[in-house]
């Protein structure tokens, strides 16, 4: 079916607001097709719709058992392998802080095997990715995910991702309070917000219900929330402790304190202004150094509080800001059947060992967590239906996404579990070990990643497989170790914050190239990720599965106590010791005696670090000015398209429509606020870039900006306007925006003048 006809046949299944913006993607598509937008443009713009490059040219995805890699032949493209349009893609789909309803479930089990490779994949942000999919198949995608609010808007690029929370709000017995509610207004608040469009690089949030426990994360993210009750004149008082500038990547850095306590009413516009001091100081010409944790770093978390301060008290008021506040309830659960204990009697097989690591008890009395552990965050449409049927049957739509990969069931009810617990065995995801050494964590690696340079996913798919196989024998403190795996120095796989973590490296011997992994010790996951690992030494890819179990061992053989745990060992220790624990798997004999250390696992051709690409973990820096005078060419189109179509009216108001767009571009551009009614937005063009002369072309003075006032005063009549009265105001909105673009690049020229 084409993307026209299932527009047409989704009808008033799409909220209006999502379906304008798939139209404006679907347009932008068209434009680049006819040579009218850059690459670097419509990388920003298809990245801001979650469409991202992937690597395809291996022509391998493992299975995730190490052994038995998936082909997709080049040959079966459906062009030459030359551009975008040619080699499949990536779809990321944003699922705010991982909840997933049934409905939206089996759409993703059809969309997984209808455009990609039927694989559904969870994400270390509580995101679905499907991978090989067509970037012509897109627009189709995401008119079908609109009809059960799925939107993959700004799930990458340099923007807001999806913000993600701890699994267990609203169910845990530690939190402070529910932190649901929260990230979900803060997700649909900031969703296309202007004060998020000019960031140089991508921007990350969580929220964590305690300060104790690792679920939220926020630690390392670019901002962060703790739920925190303080006691305000004999009442409890709920807020936020922020903390903003941490990151992972090459050079982890801990998030930074802005605030200890940041009442709930004053969530929304701080992080506004968070966003807004981000956006004006942070770096755009350098991607290395484009993150806020950079910014912090620069000028110390002292004077970026007061700049936040400073910029918080300028900040025009918006109602969006409480009104969340008002229906705190509004996303609140409720258990489809009544509350028990759990059998005890007629258990089935394995269930026992299943529910000491993969259950646990709610707050609420008789209601149980259980988790569904995903191998390698993978799952088919087929298990995906069965785990909406479950869904339905046990616990309603209270299906969540976990920053381990996994899924969780809320709400189940103790007699229920056993019962759950089969039908997962059936469908293949009955494992026991969640959260423990088995339960192994992995970014794409060298699959699917332009930026791999070792497969992370084959690696840990071997190391699972080698686990799972003895994990009954392993000692109880080393069970409940864990694994995270990233396959180059970015740490999709947050391997910094794991016992034991793996980053992707590059070796040369004999003249020949050979997988390695950095391994690195020691990071706390606890405690919202509190401290980072250190790197102990490289060890060959083909021997980390045995370098594994000699630094269990040592660590079992050596601990100065049966409590001493992992971290307080490897921080006693040091780095020196294990040096030597992995000296005996660093030597690598010559490819003639052993060619199997040149490939990498679940890839038997040799070793090459060749096919690296440009990643698009964020998009190209593109000024947010662009985007608005971009679009405002876009909407001009349209207008002159429904001119051709004799919808003379309608051509008119979307003419004047593109006026606004690109008055707003450049008010924005020169930091000043503005809103999105017609009214404000000429009153605010009149203020900063009429009355200063700013817009006046040295030629036509202000020949052009009277065009828009004139339209602004007229507008009342363009419902009735006739073909001639909507030809003239389109050449008018086209000598406004051609006046628009130059007014830019006056303003940046004079900009780059002042910087040197």
């Amino acid at each position: 079916m084409s993307e026209t006809s299932w527009k047409a046949h989704l009808g008033d299944r799409i909220p209006p607001d999502m379906g304008a913006d798939i139209d404006t993607f679907a347009g932008q598509i068209a434009l680049k097709k006819e040579g009218k937008i850059s690459d670097v443009m419509f990388a920003e713009t298809r990245l801001r719709r979650g469409v991202y490059g992937q690597r395809y040219d291996n022509g391998l995805r493992d299975d995730g058992t190490g052994q038995q890699p998936l082909v997709f032949p080049c040959g079966d493209l459906k062009k030459g392998p030359d551009t975008v349009w040619d080699a499949p893609g990536m779809s990321r789909l944003k699922i705010p802080y991982g909840k997933l309803t049934a409905e939206q479930m089996d759409l993703l089990a059809d969309l997984a095997e209808e455009y990609s490779d039927s694989i559904l994949h969870v994400t270390t942000r509580q995101d679905i990715q499907l991978h090989f999919v067509h970037i012509e198949d897109t627009v189709d995608m995401l008119y079908r995910l609109a009809t059960v609010g799925i939107t993959t808007r700004e799930a990458c690029g340099n923007s807001v991702r999806n913000v993600t929370a701890c699994p267990f709000a609203g169910v845990c017995n530690d939190q402070s309070f529910d932190v649901t509610p929260y990230a979900h207004a803060y997700t649909y608040y900031f969703l296309g917000h202007p004060d998020v469009q000019g960031f140089g690089r991508k921007f990350k949030v969580a929220f964590s219900g305690c300060e104790d426990h690792p679920c939220g994360l926020v630690g390392f993210h670019d901002l962060g929330a703790i739920a925190v009750l303080r006691e305000d004149n004999g009442e409890q008082k709920r807020g936020f402790k922020i903390v903003v500038g941490g990151g992972l990547g090459a050079v982890p850095v801990q998030a930074k304190v802005l605030t200890e306590f940041c009442p709930e009413e004053e969530l929304l516009p701080l992080a506004q202004a968070v966003s807004r001091v981000f956006a004006r100081l942070g770096e755009k010409r350098s991607r290395a150094r484009a993150r806020i944790k950079f910014l912090v770093d620069k000028i110390g978390i002292d004077e970026f509080r007061r700049l936040v301060e400073e910029e918080r008290a300028t900040l025009r008021h918006d109602d969006n800001w409480t009104r969340y506040v008002e229906d705190i309830h509004a996303t609140a659960e409720r258990p489809l059947r009544p509350g028990s204990a759990i059998p005890t009697e007629n258990l089935p097989e394995g269930f026992e060992a299943w529910s000491r690591t993969n259950v646990r008890p709610q707050a609420q009395e008789g209601y149980y967590i259980a988790t569904v552990k995903m191998p390698l965050g993978d799952f088919t449409p087929t298990q995906a239906r069965a785990l909406a049927d479950l869904a339905r049957k046990y616990t309603g739509d209270t299906m969540r996404l976990t920053v381990e990969q996994n899924l969780i069931y809320r709400w189940v009810s103790g007699e229920d579990l056993p019962s759950l617990y089969q039908a997962l065995v059936e469908i293949g995801l009955g494992e026991a070990g969640a959260e423990g050494i088995t339960d192994v964590t992995s970014c794409p690696g060298t699959d699917t990643c332009k930026l791999g340079i070792s497969s992370s996913r084959g690696l840990m798919g071997e190391v699972r497989k080698r686990l799972s196989v003895i994990q009954d024998e392993l000692h109880p403190d080393v069970q409940k170790l864990r694994i995270k795996a990233s396959g180059c120095f970015n740490s999709c796989g947050q391997h910094h914050v794991a016992d034991l973590g793996f980053l992707g490296i590059s070796r040369q011997v004999g003249g020949r190239r050979v997988p390695h992994f950095n391994m690195v010790l020691g990071g706390q996951w606890t405690e919202n990720a509190k401290s980072y690992g250190l790197v102990v030494g490289a060890v060959p890819s083909k021997r980390v599965p045995e370098s594994i179990q000699a630094v269990t061992d040592y660590y079992l053989e050596h601990r100065a106590s049966d409590d001493e745990s992992f971290q307080a060992f490897i921080e006693r220790v040091g780095k020196r010791e294990f040096r030597n624990v992995l000296k005996p798997f660093q030597t690598i004999p010559s490819y003639e005696e052993d060619p199997s250390y040149y490939s990498d696992w679940g890839d038997p051709r040799e070793y090459s670090i060749g096919d690296i690409g440009v990643g698009e973990c964020a998009g190209e820096i593109v000024p947010i000015a662009e985007f608005g005078l971009q679009a405002a060419e876009q909407l001009l189109f349209e207008a002159q398209d429904l001119l051709d179509e004799k919808r003379p009216s309608e051509a008119a108001e979307r003419g004047f429509r593109a006026m606004l767009t690109a008055a707003q571009a450049l008010i924005r551009h020169l930091d000043h606020q503005v809103g999105e009614e017609p009214d404000d937005i000429v009153a605010q063009f009149r203020i900063h870039l009429d009355e200063t002369e700013i817009f006046h072309d040295p030629y036509a003075k202000g020949k052009f900006a009277n065009y828009l006032f004139a339209a602004h005063a007229d507008s009342a009549s363009f419902a009735t306007a006739d073909h001639e009265r909507a030809h003239r105001l389109l050449d008018e909105v086209g000598h406004f925006i051609e006046a628009s673009h130059a007014c830019y690049q006056r303003i940046t020229a004079q900009s780059v003048a002042a910087a040197e």
